[in-house]
């Protein structure tokens, strides 16, 4: 299965915040896993956390960054831009060696080479959708499969449509949350 990361754009005076990994001393954005069950705007605020020590509030999706060949089955990080709201910086032991601001035309030499563009799109305003956590139960037990879902509407003798709305009715009614909600053109730096 392929990761799904998040990656943190703070800024600060018409500066970003990168961390320096301990794994191989390279400068990145600040970005992890999101977690089981969480949205990836609370994955983006939880890592901006953990790795900086600063809580942020999220302003802006910049946009989905994917890596097919990486990993194996690839990776997929999607971007945000914040500012901090409170905290000070700090390390994340085993994780980050240095945290600092940088102006975006002295980015240090030594940075993970796909997040320069990521920082030019933060740079250019690129973005402003919306990141939305939709509060829908899987209707099934988690183990079943797409397969066994098919087998089961094939068995049912209703229509596709018919059965897909028949099952979902047993959902409880959608609650969406909206986290983030940009304007298009509007960089925050």
């Amino acid at each position: 299965m392929a990761n799904l990361g998040v990656n943190i754009a703070i800024l600060r005076d018409n500066k970003i915040l990168l961390t320096k990994r301990e794994d191989f001393e390279i400068w990145c954005l600040p970005d992890g896993e999101v977690d089981p069950h969480e949205s990836v705007a609370h994955a983006a605020i939880r890592e901006a956390w953990e790795e900086t020590g600063l809580t942020v509030q999220l302003n802006r999706l910049v946009g989905v960054y994917s890596r097919p060949h990486w990993l194996g089955d690839g990776a997929h990080s999607i971007l945000f831009v914040a500012t901090a709201i409170d905290g000070a910086l700090r390390l994340c032991p085993g994780e980050t060696i240095e945290v600092n601001y940088f102006a975006f035309d002295q980015l240090p030499l030594d940075l993970i080479p796909w997040h320069r563009g990521q920082i030019q799109d933060v740079q250019q305003g690129i973005g402003g959708s919306v990141a939305c956590r939709q509060d829908v139960q899987w209707p099934y037990e988690k183990s079943t499969t797409r397969s066994e879902l098919y087998a089961q509407r094939d068995r049912s003798g209703l229509a596709r449509q018919a059965f897909f709305l028949e099952q979902m009715a047993k959902v409880a009614p959608l609650t969406e949350v909206v986290e983030v909600k940009g304007h298009a053109n509007k960089p925050n730096l």
